[in-house]
């Protein structure tokens, strides 16, 4: 059995009473993402001062309809890093995947499929423009679901003439 398991809490939260009327405000204004205040909520229950409940994990997650697992690492981040860092939620730049084709390469892109489509075709299809930017040294490499996604950016516009969700249908002349 895990020591989650066993109710053994290796991370106890001990909230001064400065931070649990921060965490109080926090709730009672509500104007704040769902997933703050829940973890305000947490470290509210999970407090082991004398002022707070002291509930286990599971009576936690059982009580806010969460899982054990957010609320012990809730609770690690209180002991780890503060209140603050506990409350808000964590976002890496260097996570974020580089996007392949960046505003130029997005432009030779868009010129190469507006241009004529190689011998013997009467279009550009999605695998012919991948093999084209590659051999082209446009990208480095590219799916045909990136260069379709690319390209739907660009003709789905407001701006662009017809966006292809419903044909004209021309009057026939009386």
């Amino acid at each position: 059995m895990t020591a989650k398991q066993h109710g053994l809490k290796k991370y106890i939260v001990r909230l001064s009473d400065e931070e649990r009327n921060q965490l109080s405000t926090l709730i009672d204004k509500g104007k704040h993402p769902a997933q703050k205040l829940l973890k305000a909520r947490i470290l509210l229950q999970a407090d082991a001062s004398a002022a707070g409940p002291g509930w286990s994990d599971g009576e936690i997650a059982a009580a806010l309809d969460t899982s054990v697992d957010t609320v012990a690492r809730t609770r690690q981040q209180l002991v780890e890093e503060g209140v603050e860092a506990a409350l808000t939620r964590k976002h890496s730049p260097a996570s974020a995947r580089p996007r392949i084709f960046d505003g130029a390469a997005e432009a030779k892109l868009i010129a190469l499929a507006c241009s004529k489509p190689p011998k013997g075709r009467v279009r550009w299809t999605l695998e012919l423009l991948e093999e084209a930017v590659v051999e082209l040294k446009i990208v480095e490499r590219a799916s045909d679901n990136t260069i379709g996604r690319t390209l739907k950016k660009i003709f789905s516009s407001h701006t662009f003439k017809s966006s292809g969700s419903f044909r004209r249908m021309l009057t026939p002349p009386s």
